[in-house]
């Protein structure tokens, strides 16, 4: 349906199904993009968890799971995405930045990550997801509203003018009861280090616990005014 869309006309038809899905639930939500979108709509996963991949995959079985290995993953991280392709009906497809670690330490020095992480995460997250969402029209994330102030107002339908391509994030209105619930429900895999004090999971030198009251993303960045890695910027 969407071959022959041009740019202005996903943009509009992104804007209208906000609107009109605000209130749907995720399934509905999902089932929308596959519908839309069938192949050309992936998943893309930091495997944090696996909802929103689950959730997928009930209604596009085999779906695309794109996620993102920096070279700076825990290895726990790393251990969730590999249980995720192997018990879930998905297909996980994983992308690398240009530079392994070593090869960007020998061009921009030893930890990037510390002196510029704006840089490091445009190196190692934007660059190689702006190349690996060349070939679908619709993505989805797992970004919630309740997460943090820069994410309140995050649609459930929308446009992601950067890539030019349409946004979905079917549980932008759920709570972190909500996710627990549903994982609770389903049996959904979750990144063990959820179990031991951090509440967001990222890159390892940019990742800490939480302290009790913080925010959830308090840990990411922690004594920076940096909030997001650039990826929803």
């Amino acid at each position: 349906m969407t071959d022959t869309l041009r740019t202005g006309d996903l943009e509009s038809l992104a804007g209208r199904a906000g609107r009109e899905l605000e209130d749907a639930s995720a399934p509905e939500i999902l089932k929308w993009a596959a519908d839309t979108f069938g192949g050309k709509f992936c998943v893309t996963s930091s495997m944090e968890d696996a909802v929103v991949a689950h959730l997928a995959s009930r209604v596009l079985p085999g779906v695309d799971v794109v996620f993102l290995d920096t070279g700076y993953h825990f290895p726990e991280t790393i251990g969730t995405r590999d249980a995720v392709e192997a018990v879930m009906d998905v297909n996980v497809i994983t992308l690398t930045p240009r530079q392994t670690v070593a090869e960007q330490d020998a061009e921009y020095g030893p930890k990037l990550h510390d002196r510029d992480p704006d840089l490091c995460c445009a190196l190692r997250k934007v660059e190689p997801l702006q190349e690996g969402l060349t070939g679908y029209t619709a993505w989805a994330t797992g970004l919630r509203r309740d997460e943090s102030p820069t994410r309140a107002n995050t649609p459930v339908v929308g446009w992601d003018g950067k890539r030019r391509k349409v946004k979905v994030s079917p549980i932008a209105r759920w709570t972190q009861e909500d996710v627990d619930a549903y994982v609770a429900e389903h049996g959904v895999l979750t990144n063990p280090l959820l179990m031991d004090g951090y509440a967001s999971v990222g890159c390892a030198p940019c990742t800490r616990r939480v302290l009790e009251g913080e925010d959830v993303r308090a840990g990411r960045w922690a004594g920076r005014g940096k909030t997001e890695c650039g990826l929803h910027d």
